[in-house]
């Protein structure tokens, strides 16, 4: 579903990404992992094009969209749910909704059984609603783009434990429908070695393992080194 070949990029003239290649495979979940700073955010960046690719391909269904603009990709079929959700301040929630919405299985009536609490919020502002009810947001506005690939950069972010929980449960019900694909960054390597199906884990811009989350979650020694946490 989506394949990257060799990808390096940063911001500018400055290198962040050195070499990534990886694939996700259709209804597949994949984690990023890693320490601050080592370049996951940036990856994602790339991917939807609002970073500056100095290298390498990004193969959507086998199409590169590498050179595309990234409302060019999110037509192809990439979503993106950035860091620090991104909402507008000035639209309600009904707005964002009716602005987002393209054709396929992923609609309005669907968005509100996913998160009731928005259909409680339709006539409130971006910058009316609490820090999950924005990230519930962020997460609708990209699901009814109707991708085939759904990026998320770190979801549960400065959220309360409960709202977290809630997120990760409707998470696990969007991948459950096998409609899309999942790359997931998330600081929260617990969350995330939960949701995924495979993980990837970066150190200074590359790629430094990748495997089954269910075989890292268990070796918690392992973990730490790779994390460079180890003793």
């Amino acid at each position: 579903m989506l394949e990257v070949r060799r990808l390096s990029g940063g911001w500018g003239p400055t290198l962040v990404v050195e070499d990534v290649s990886f694939q996700v495979k259709p209804a597949e979940t994949v984690a990023i992992v890693g320490r601050n700073g080592v370049g996951k955010t940036t990856l994602l960046e790339l991917l939807v094009g609002r970073a500056r690719r100095h290298d390498g391909a990004v193969l959507l269904q086998d199409s590169d969209v590498a050179h595309l603009a990234t409302h060019e990709r999110a037509r192809r079929g990439l979503g993106f749910v950035p860091q620090g959700r991104e909402v507008f301040a000035s639209l309600t929630v009904a707005e964002h909704l009716e602005i987002a919405q393209r054709p396929g299985t992923w609609n309005v009536p669907r968005i509100l059984e996913l998160f009731p609490r928005l259909g409680e919020r339709l006539g409130s502002h971006g910058n009316q609603l609490s820090g999950g009810e924005q990230q519930m947001l962020a997460i609708a506005r990209a699901l009814l783009g109707n991708p085939r690939v759904l990026l998320m950069d770190e979801p549960f972010e400065g959220l309360a434990p409960v709202i977290v929980e809630h997120l990760a449960h409707s998470i696990r019900r969007i991948v459950a429908t096998g409609s899309m694909a999942l790359l997931l960054v998330e600081q929260r390597v617990d969350i995330a070695l939960r949701l995924s199906n495979r993980c990837l884990v970066m150190d200074r811009g590359r790629i430094v393992h990748e495997g089954e989350s269910d075989a890292l979650a268990g070796d918690e020694n392992e973990l730490a080194s790779l994390m460079g946490l180890g003793a």
